[in-house]
């Protein structure tokens, strides 16, 4: 009886042990990402890395949140941590990964860096954001630029307006207002505070140029946001928004742009995420649409990067986190997934062999900005100013936007105390 007993004792340690290992072998071979791209063409790019991951053993674990931006990734972000259930890694911008880094939450990632050199091919503009306090905690996928214009071809030759009409800003205007005239909407733009502030980002460049714009977007020097300068940017901000459509308020950027893409629309304003809604509707850039910086902002990229921070996780889950940073730095995976997402690789050393016209056009324009200094981080995108000051940003903006009531001038000093107020 002893002896059966003892069988049966070793049985059970066995199971459990056996299952044990299973959990972890599970636990290790999964990644759950928390992230918002869930449009046609984000979720498109996503799955380039998705395919990846899996073909390297790694299950993926989905959990996205709609609504670009990210501000509702993270506050469900905020629920997951505080319920003691993170993800393995979220897709985060500029600031946000500097404060998840400062409370402690972030993995060290040096190891990897070191092993793939990533100090060396990855701009030291982002590395300012992959990194706290000289460890690096995320993975930069892309880099983003926010000062492109997309236009219908179809409609820019129907209403007469040429290549050489868009090289300033008050040529671009005299252009919208004639495609206003011919019945179409002249800016396709959607209504939330975060696509105003994009449009706005550009605006100040294009008015006061790249000192300007230091001075006043990352320096955040209130005697510059209220000087005359400013004043004018939020002038020209006020000839855009009577040149939208009646129904801009509220619209997500993808339906926006869809109206480009059918024809409805001549312009947009907008990071060049929006090419892959054109590319997922199997337009051709440079043939069916026109990609061109913003007038005024030729020589700058105004930019954002998605990047995926890698969540402290306990040992079990750390060899797949690694390998998804891994993955995410690799030169081929890069210039895969940047040729869907429509983006440029956050790495110098990528062949532009499978990008199309705009995709080399924006990865010539990068490597120039970078080395004239005029890569400059987007504040609309939280690469310019913390969280508090991008929101700050935000609100004076849009509210000037719908307000035709406010003067610029109210609208500059607005902004230069509620930057101050921000910066406490």
């Amino acid at each position: 009886m002893i002896l059966y007993k003892k069988h049966i004792l070793i049985a059970i340690v066995s199971i459990f042990i056996a299952s044990f290992f299973t959990l972890s072998l599970s636990a290790a071979e999964e990644v759950e990402v928390h992230h918002w791209w869930t449009s046609g063409g984000e979720a498109a790019a996503l799955q380039v890395l998705k395919k990846d991951l899996e073909n390297k053993g790694i299950t993926w674990k989905d959990s996205g949140v709609a609504g670009g931006g990210g501000a509702q990734a993270m506050t469900a972000l905020k629920a997951r941590i505080s319920a003691g259930t993170p993800p393995t890694a979220v897709q985060m911008l500029g600031f946000d990964i500097n404060d998840w880094a400062e409370l402690g939450y972030l993995a060290d990632l040096n190891n990897i860096a070191k092993e793939d050199n990533w100090d060396s091919v990855i701009p030291k503009a982002l590395q300012r954001f992959s990194k706290y306090n000289g460890v690096w905690v995320a993975a930069p996928v892309n880099v983003h630029s926010v000062n492109w214009v997309w236009g219908n071809r179809e409609i820019l030759s129907k209403v007469g307006v040429k290549k050489s009409d868009l090289k300033t800003w008050d040529n671009f205007i005299k252009a919208a207002k004639k495609v206003q005239a011919a019945g179409y909407i002249a800016f396709a733009h959607g209504g939330q505070d975060w696509q105003d502030a994009t449009v706005f980002d550009s605006i100040i460049y294009a008015t006061g140029g790249r000192d300007f714009y230091i001075k006043t977007m990352i320096e955040q020097d209130t005697n510059a946001i209220k000087s005359a300068t400013m004043r004018r940017a939020f002038d020209r901000f006020r000839e855009f928004g009577n040149l939208l459509d009646d129904n801009f308020s509220g619209r997500e950027w993808s339906q926006t742009t869809a109206l480009v893409i059918n024809g409805e629309a001549a312009f947009q304003i907008m990071g060049d995420w929006a090419k892959g809604e054109f590319v997922k509707a199997g337009k051709k850039p440079n043939s069916d649409f026109v990609c061109f910086r913003v007038p005024g902002t030729q020589e700058a990229v105004l930019f954002n990067s998605d990047q995926f921070a890698m969540i402290e996780v306990g040992d079990n889950r750390r060899d797949a986190q690694e390998a998804m940073a891994k993955a995410v730095m690799d030169p081929s995976f890069q210039s895969t997934f940047n040729v869907v997402k429509g983006s440029v690789p956050a790495r110098v050393d990528v062949p532009n062999t499978a990008f199309d016209f705009c995709g080399k056009k924006g990865m010539l324009q990068l490597a120039t900005a970078n080395n004239n200094n005029t890569m400059l981080g987007s504040m609309a995108h939280g690469h310019a100013g913390k969280p508090a000051i991008k929101n700050a940003y935000f609100d004076v903006v849009t509210t000037f936007l719908n307000d035709a009531s406010m003067s610029s001038r109210e609208a500059s000093s607005n902004l230069a105390n509620a930057i101050f107020a921000a910066q406490e």
